[in-house]
């Protein structure tokens, strides 16, 4: 693909000769995933647009970007910090979410690194955050990449770095999967197993209480694998919680195991592992009628979104994980994305 100026929307590719990923500037958003199933047969199995232009427009309900300076939901949009109190745009009534009215996923990143082909391609993005953007305090630098690090796997690195003040940093992926194709309706019948044996439970306004209850007994138990659909008729319109990661004996890089998500036709699996402490399981509740690639039309429960984070609303809550990154200092967080068939 020609260089693009950095001002200009594009779609960039990474294909390993087994997996072809497509990732634009816009957001660093994921696009397009292409994977092989038990018979070799490759299916994109994210929901997205086939052109940059639907993201610039705002028709995506946050398909396959990163969110930030803070992920998921801050309550009523304030926090203070070292004596400071800061309001934040109120993007989702009565709250602030996923970083306000223009966050880091409508924005244009700037492509630092691109090797398209061969062992290990990459792409590195790049965002210089301004100081008061979205009301947040101090500017940050934020990279961002992708790695095919082998055949079928893909790890995610992201990083960023306050100049001057400390901030609130939580940043997450937000890819909706459907590991039968974007294209082939909900995704009730996939099987999830989840390493997290407490949830941080909800308000009326989806923000956390403060509270960490075990799942156990509960609709939102998948310690051990089970159909996303068998339960939930018991959680309201679906799936959209925080789970407390456990540290659990399987690691890999350094990683913990986050979750394993099946589907049993293409006997696609994707094994998800990260470094941080909580993860949204979220069941695209609030997709509605969306046209997506090739004109598939996505409505609710079509595609799965498994965004590792800080703790929604921690910079409020005491008991949560700090999400406060000191200037100077380095927020790292990395999401390793293994398939299989």
């Amino acid at each position: 693909m020609a260089d693009q100026s950095k001002n200009t929307p594009a779609i960039f590719e990474l294909n390993n000769g087994t997996m072809q990923v497509k990732i634009s500037n816009y957001g660093a958003t994921i696009t397009s995933l292409s994977v092989p199933d038990k018979n070799g047969k490759l299916a994109d199995v994210v929901l997205g647009f086939d052109s940059v232009d639907p993201y610039v427009k705002g028709l995506a309900p946050y398909f396959g970007c990163i969110v930030g300076r803070v992920a998921n939901r801050i309550k009523e949009g304030k926090f203070s910090l070292n004596g400071v109190n800061y309001s934040l745009p109120i993007n989702k009534p009565p709250n602030s979410l996923h970083g306000g009215n223009k966050g880091f996923d409508k924005k244009i990143w700037d492509v630092a690194e691109h090797k398209k082909d061969g062992d290990k391609p990459f792409i590195t993005f790049k965002y210089h955050s301004a100081d008061g953007e979205e009301g947040y305090p101090g500017a940050v630098s934020v990279t961002a990449t992708y790695t095919l690090t082998s055949a079928t796997t893909m790890r995610l690195d992201m990083e960023a770095v306050p100049e001057s003040k400390d901030t609130p940093i939580s940043l997450a992926q937000h890819t909706y999967w459907n590991l039968a194709g974007h294209d082939s309706g909900n995704i009730l019948d996939h099987k999830i197993q989840i390493w997290g044996s407490h949830i941080t439970p909800v308000d009326q306004h989806t923000v956390p209480t403060g509270e960490i209850l075990p799942v156990k007994g509960t609709p939102f138990d998948f310690t051990e694998e089970k159909r996303i659909g068998e339960s939930i008729g018991e959680v309201g319109i679906g799936y959209d919680h925080n789970y407390v990661l456990d540290c659990s004996d399987q690691e890999k890089e350094g990683l913990k195991h986050a979750a394993k998500l099946s589907e049993g036709t293409s006997s696609r699996v994707l094994n998800l592992w990260t470094n941080v402490p909580g993860m949204q399981f979220y069941t695209g509740n609030y997709v509605n009628g969306v046209v997506g690639k090739g004109n598939a039309i996505y409505e609710k429960h079509v595609g799965v979104c498994l965004e590792t984070q800080g703790f929604p609303n921690a910079i409020n809550q005491s008991n949560f994980p700090s999400v406060v990154v000191k200037a100077g200092e380095k927020y790292q967080h990395t999401m390793l994305f293994e398939f299989s068939a």
